[in-house]
């Protein structure tokens, strides 16, 4: 059996590494790994894949940046040639980026059955683009493998029937795991010893002058408490020099250019807080038990917030401080890991996938 994997983002990334791996060990299965290109720059694609021991990808589609009709068309354009050479029997797609949903398209109209890892999440707002891959995408595919819960009740909901409907648990979870251990050797020269830790990329938050600035102002206010350490995302520090928001940088606030993957690891399990408005850092944070403060109004991962130590702060400047002190002064919520959150989720996909070869 041939199975095709597709990934164009970062978080993809993190995901694919351990259903290779599991995969791998499987007789008569052969891989090919298609990187569309949608992460380009090379800080936020390829250390991944080095520190990820994911196989260089067979095929670069090389797509870059783009709107996301851009995008996704261009994908889809050369990804349906390469899926008519290789001729796989299985495609999986990963996560609700922009590749995900295009790649799916694709299959759909060339009769090849799809396997969506991380399906079923819902954030409920149809204005995110991220929504709407993972609504379509989970209408297309022939397998559907949960993360939690919550996303089996969705995909019913939506009238996609059980047999299509898998719970594996999270393999983010699973990468997490395998590389917690290197992470903790990490030295993290010019850190602190105690800080918050701040990732921003979503357009609703950096795209939007009157959103980001008053963003900056309330983590200039926050580092006089506690040293904001800020990973900074290039989409991110080009929108402040260009809506020129100046930053008073120090041992209090300090910018750093992205960090790979066991870097950040270790930047998470050592941060006293962490605010972000990233989906898979609220993942990461329920399984270290790091409180986290989402700068978002809804997620597509509830059991962070209803099982793990996530908390939705929105747009709301003043509830963002009130709860940065409020954990600081040791009211932090209490840490509870969602079911099959165990590092064996790859493993269980494999299984599965193994089925029909």
């Amino acid at each position: 059996m041939h199975i095709l994997h597709v990934v164009g983002a970062r978080p993809n990334f993190m995901k694919v590494a351990p259903v290779m791996a599991a995969l791998a060990c499987k007789p008569g299965i052969r891989q090919t790994l298609i990187h569309t290109g949608q992460h380009y720059d090379p800080n936020m694609s390829d250390i991944f894949f080095r520190q990820l021991e994911i196989p260089e990808p067979d095929i670069n589609l090389e797509i870059g940046s783009g709107s996301h009709a851009i995008q996704t068309a261009q994908i889809m354009m050369r990804f349906e040639e390469v899926v008519q050479e290789h001729k796989p029997d299985w495609v999986l797609v990963y996560g609700d980026v922009n590749s995900t949903i295009a790649a799916a398209l694709v299959c759909a109209k060339l009769w090849i059955p799809v396997a969506h890892v991380e399906a079923g999440l819902r954030s409920g707002d149809r204005r995110m683009p991220e929504e709407i891959n993972r609504l379509l995408t989970d209408q297309i595919a022939s397998l559907l493998f949960t993360p939690s819960t919550d996303g089996d009740e969705n995909l019913k909901k939506e009238g996609i029937t059980s047999d299509k409907i898998r719970f594996v648990g999270n393999v983010m979870i699973d990468t997490l795991i395998r590389l917690l251990p290197y992470a903790e050797r990490v030295d993290l020269p010019g850190v602190p010893d105690r800080y918050v830790l701040v990732t921003l990329h979503r357009p609703s938050n950096v795209d939007e002058p009157t959103m980001l600035k008053p963003i900056m102002e309330t983590l200039i206010r926050l580092s006089e408490r506690l040293p904001v350490v800020f990973p900074i995302h290039p989409r991110t520090r080009k929108r402040l020099a260009e809506y020129e928001i100046m930053i008073p940088t120090g041992q209090q606030l300090q910018l750093l250019d992205p960090v790979g993957y066991i870097e950040f690891l270790a930047l998470q399990r050592r941060a006293s807080i962490v605010i972000t408005d990233s989906g898979g850092i609220q993942e990461e944070t329920t399984y270290l038990g790091v409180p986290c403060l989402t700068l978002r109004e809804n997620t597509e991962r509830p059991v962070t917030v209803s099982m793990g130590t996530n908390v939705l702060v929105g747009r709301d400047m003043q509830r963002l401080e009130q709860e940065v002190h409020h954990i600081l002064d040791g009211s932090a919520k209490p840490k509870q890991i969602p079911p099959l959150w165990d590092g064996k989720a790859g493993e269980r996909i494999a299984d599965i996938m193994f089925e029909y070869a």
